[in-house]
């Protein structure tokens, strides 16, 4: 174990002065991620890129996602009339480079629209802010909470690009049909009985009742029926609470425009298929990946796909409707990854050079990796000719 012996600590102490001692395992998740001092990006633990670091994204792979993703929010814009301000709220902006990308390539080539545009990031982390701070400090880009922003005052895009997947998660498990939770509490020398789920460490894990009646109204909105047949006794998953609360404040503070949510995950029935029976948990630690959250503590992410359905039914209950949902890699075909692609046997570049960068760029539209991700756009309070116009990325390309 490579765990960080202060978050440990900590963590051991709210379960010890919980009642029952116990804590749910999304309480213990948003204290290994994002604990104040220790949590993981909290921390400067986080590491991302290629040469040692724990996990890389799209944006890693260079300019192109950024500046795809730029020409999507300017067509955006003239659909809503070109309105000033025009904000694009980044939520989550790991190292900044997304937002860097963006704002430089909107400088090149788009120096008009730049006047318009007001720059939002998004970023709990403080030691990642202070890193994006540093690296935009030419660009007047501003940093606030969610909770800091006014209801229904921004007029633009919310998007964000792996972040969804970082939110805490409850865990569940079915024992004899019955919906059960999965807690988190401290070894014990008390005889312990089937409940108990033995683990190596520090934290041993213990199945209860559900610790709120949200957990069973989840599957009441995306349609799933866990009590069927088919699902196995044992059967076990994650539920994403926190992405429906993050979907309504989104949703409450635009007022017009657009939300973006580019992850990885599924539609329902394929997140909650029966044969998926350990759900989808996993770690990032040094460019590996395992399912074991109670080793490395503090020192590596913690993730779970996304439930895309989850996502679009919650959001028409915010008011928030649905534009299209496509495959990151159609996306950004859609809005001219192809015509780059294409144009890399023109340019004068050595040939080493000229195939890491056509790597990059197919990696990008990898169905089995980055070009798998899913897209899922929504809006808030088009006019109907406004909706009617189709977007560049969700256009599928010949």
């Amino acid at each position: 174990m490579n765990s960080n012996p202060a978050l440990c600590a900590a963590i051991s102490d709210r379960i010890a002065t919980s009642p029952q001692k116990r804590i749910t395992f999304a309480e213990y998740m948003d204290m290994a991620l994002y604990h104040p001092e220790h949590g993981y990006y909290a921390s400067k633990a986080v590491n991302i890129g290629f040469k040692g670091g724990d996990f890389f994204t799209s944006v890693s792979l260079g300019v192109d996602f950024g500046e795809l993703l730029a020409e999507q929010f300017v067509q955006m814009w003239e659909i809503l009339g070109q309105p000033r301000p025009y904000s694009l709220v980044e939520m989550g902006a790991g190292q900044g480079l997304l937002a860097l990308h963006i704002l430089n390539y909107y400088q090149r080539h788009y120096p008009d629209f730049l006047p318009a545009l007001e720059y939002v990031i998004v970023e709990k982390s403080p030691e990642l802010q202070q890193e994006q701070q540093q690296r935009l400090q030419n660009y007047p880009v501003r940093w606030c909470n969610l909770a800091d922003i006014p209801s229904n005052s921004i007029t633009g895009c919310f998007f964000s690009n792996e972040l969804v997947d970082a939110f805490s998660v409850h865990q569940f498990i079915l024992q004899t049909g019955e919906l059960r939770e999965i807690y988190v509490t401290l070894p014990s020398d008390v005889e312990q009985d089937e409940n108990y789920l033995l683990l190596e460490g520090e934290f041993q894990e213990i199945i209860g009742e559900i610790s709120t009646p949200q957990l069973t109204k989840y599957f009441d909105l995306i349609g799933i029926d866990l009590a069927a047949k088919v699902y196995p006794d044992g059967y076990r998953s994650e539920i994403n609470l926190a992405a429906l609360d993050w979907l309504s404040i989104v949703a409450d503070r635009l007022q017009r425009g657009y939300v973006v949510t580019v992850d990885y995950g599924y539609p329902a029935h394929r997140y909650y298929n029966p044969r998926r029976s350990q759900g989808t948990l996993q770690c990032y630690y040094q460019h590996r990946y395992h399912n074991n959250p109670y080793i490395n503590l503090g020192r590596q992410d913690i993730t779970a796909h996304v439930d895309f359905t989850a996502l679009e039914l919650w959001g028409e209950q915010c008011g928030l409707t649905k534009i299209g949902f496509t495959q990151q890699g159609l996306f950004l075909m859609a809005l001219g990854l192809g015509d780059r692609i294409a144009s890399l046997s023109q340019q004068d570049i050595a040939i080493a050079q000229l195939l890491q960068r056509r790597e990059s760029l197919h990696q990008l539209i990898d169905p089995n990796g980055l070009g798998g991700f899913g897209v899922l756009i929504q809006s808030k309070g088009l006019q109907n000719q406004e909706i009617l116009q189709p977007l560049k990325g969700l256009i599928v390309p010949k």
